[in-house]
């Protein structure tokens, strides 16, 4: 055999088993996006968020969603969280806005780090990664749900339960779903039905959701929170409005929309904004 032979060799074996990852430089963003194939945290320049203040409607799952946050922060027992509930009143909104928070506060140590739910199959080799650095990270993963065929549950064990190693004391897991037991209702009903031990037949994917301490819901606003939110957002960008003017077009673009929210308002006050010349 050749030593080129070799060298074909020992770069194939390269391949199959690839260096660990370095840990890249976490002071050099204050958000991450986690990326597979190959394995890498890319920084993020700039945070798509609004302020804290800004998110009305939730008050009280925002100070309970910041107290646990700062906690884990300062180096205390905290809870992994699910937010669960309406589309569009700021589930992932709220996530990176406490962040933004805690960070101002003082806990300039945090770090979010967002996982995508398909490739929650490489969480064991994120959580290797950021159990070495002496940051605290929130893993967050926005949207997650499962269906009825699908493995990716058990990864998410790994985060939640952390297994034979525990999970690593300086990660903690959010997660944003539509669905509060992450499963459509329709299939956990389907898969009852059609078992041989109906209690057992989706125990463990239910169950999941069992795992995380703090369940917050989210629900639709009413009109007057719609409103608000929409003024509030003039007000913190200075656009100029009758009040009349305001109540009067708002009201107009939900009914176009056909749904009431957060988003709903955020996207109404965009084109407000643009239509008087203000940019945000």
């Amino acid at each position: 055999m050749t030593d080129t032979d070799l060298s074909r060799i020992a770069a194939a074996l390269e391949r199959m088993a690839p260096a660990p990852l370095a840990a890249p430089d976490f002071e050099s963003a204050e958000a991450y996006v986690w990326h597979v194939d190959p394995d890498r945290l890319e920084p993020v320049a700039r945070v798509n968020r609004v302020p804290l203040d800004l998110l009305l409607g939730i008050e009280r799952t925002r100070d309970t969603l910041l107290a646990n946050t700062l906690q884990f922060a300062k180096g205390l027992p905290a809870n992994n969280a699910l937010l669960w509930g309406a589309r569009g009143m700021g589930k992932s909104s709220l996530v990176k806005a406490v962040c933004a928070a805690v960070r101002e506060s003082g806990g300039q140590d945090l770090k979010l780090v967002e996982l995508q739910r398909e490739d929650l199959g490489s969480v064991a080799r994120l959580l290797n990664l950021l159990r070495a650095s002496d940051k605290r990270f929130v893993l967050f993963c926005d949207d997650l749900s499962f269906s009825h065929d699908d493995q990716h549950y058990k990864s998410l064990k790994a985060v939640l339960d952390g297994g034979i190693e525990g999970r690593p004391e300086n990660v903690l897991f959010y997660a944003t779903s539509n669905r509060r037991h992450l499963m459509p209702r329709d299939m956990i009903e389907n898969e009852r039905g059609s078992a041989i031990n109906p209690s057992e037949a989706v125990e463990e994917k239910v169950s999941l959701s069992d795992r995380f301490g703090l369940w917050l819901g989210f629900h639709p606003c009413s009109q007057d929170e719609y409103l608000a939110m929409i003024r509030s957002y003039c007000d913190a960008y200075g656009v100029a409005v009758e009040e009349a003017e305001l109540r009067a077009e708002a009201i107009e673009w939900q009914a176009t929309r056909g749904a009431r929210s957060g988003r709903v308002a955020w996207q109404f006050f965009t084109d407000l904004a643009g239509r008087r010349g203000v940019a945000l």
